[in-house]
């Protein structure tokens, strides 16, 4: 049995957090395995002291940029570990060259992973995984899953993982919060514009509930997300908290644990919220709803199913441009109503 499993896994937030739930598959079945995960630095946390992850290896990953020097860095540090097993979870040349370079003796790749199109990547490993089925039609977790099942021919299945730690840092945000009020968090502002939801649907979102409870409002994200989510508490008309930018990962976990509600686009930080059960109401645009709702069996997925959807079309390439029909047809009714419904 493999005892040393590198895990390439250089891709976005959301699609590590799933990623963890096929390594807590593994350490299910082989708990004395140790698995160490080559993510972007910019995720590291996600990964730093997860139960489902033994070490992390940090890559400033830039597909065009990295220099030569810095994969070799990487290469004579993967080669130093003396890993066994290598498991593709991005199906991307870089990583394929550097475990390849690396002399890990087994090295695993699947057919497919993010996209249908073919590749040329599986070439380069030891082991391909024949993924058969519609990306579409299956939660991303799933196929993560999948390549673990069909290498190791085990069945089962696991949960995203991810971190808990104690953060003053939240006590100190959520502090400013009066105590007596229910605590709903917000997300406004997804990774491309065809995932952000209408300022104005927020805006009547949150008028309803703060008609209705009493309740406090505030928006975590990235800090370049600071700026849009003051245009929509100015749209709401003020009295909402905007957290964009003071918050670690795990903090943004330790705030969904001491939360009431969540309202989110579809971005990493509904993934990570989750892993922790929080009541979640969270909405899709062009993406599909049956690929990467939350796996939480306190959240509502909210999508207009337009005909067209998935796409990887640009904003402005949108045949329902500047209202696109994904964004716009889920209506903010919808929202108040899975929201009125959570919180009673």
């Amino acid at each position: 049995m493999y005892k040393n499993i590198l895990v390439n896994a250089l891709v976005n937030l959301g699609d590590v957090v799933l990623a963890t739930s096929a390594l807590d598959l593994i350490k299910k079945n082989f708990p004395d395995t140790k698995i160490t995960m080559l993510v972007k630095s910019v995720v590291k946390d996600a990964v730093i002291d997860n139960p489902a992850v033994d070490d992390v290896i940090a890559f400033e990953y830039t597909a065009r940029k990295n220099s030569l020097g810095k994969t070799y860095e990487i290469i004579k540090e993967i080669r130093r570990r003396k890993f066994d097993l290598a498991i593709s979870f991005d199906r991307k040349l870089r990583p394929a060259l550097i475990t390849l370079a690396a002399g890990i003796p087994r090295r695993v790749c699947p057919t497919k992973i993010f996209e249908n199109k073919k590749s040329r990547v599986p070439m380069l490993y030891t082991d391909v995984i024949e993924i058969d089925y519609d990306l579409s039609s299956r939660l991303q977790a799933e196929t993560f899953q999948e390549i673990v099942r069909r290498f190791f021919k085990i069945e089962g299945h696991g949960l995203p993982q991810f971190p808990t730690k104690f953060s003053s840092n939240v006590d100190k945000l959520l502090k400013q919060i009066p105590q007596d009020k229910i605590k709903i968090a917000l997300c406004v502002k997804g990774t491309f514009p065809l995932k952000t939801y209408p300022k104005e649907y927020f805006a009547e979102v949150v008028k309803a509930l703060r008609e209705k409870y009493n309740a406090a409002f505030f928006i975590i994200g990235a800090p370049n997300d600071k700026i849009y989510a003051d245009e929509v508490i100015a749209e709401i008309g003020g009295d909402v908290f905007n957290f964009c930018g003071e918050t670690s990962l795990p903090d943004l976990a330790e705030i969904f644990r001491r939360a009431d509600l969540f309202i989110t686009v579809d971005t990493g930080a509904m993934h990570i919220a989750a892993t922790t059960g929080i009541k979640t109401v969270a909405f899709f645009s062009c993406i599909p709803v049956a690929r990467y709702s939350p796996i939480n069996e306190n959240a509502v997925a909210l999508s207009s199913h337009e005909p067209c959807c998935p796409c990887t079309v640009r904003e402005k390439e949108c045949p329902s441009y500047p209202k696109p029909n994904c964004l716009y047809n889920v209506k903010p009714a919808e929202v108040i109503a899975a929201a009125v419904k959570f919180l009673g």
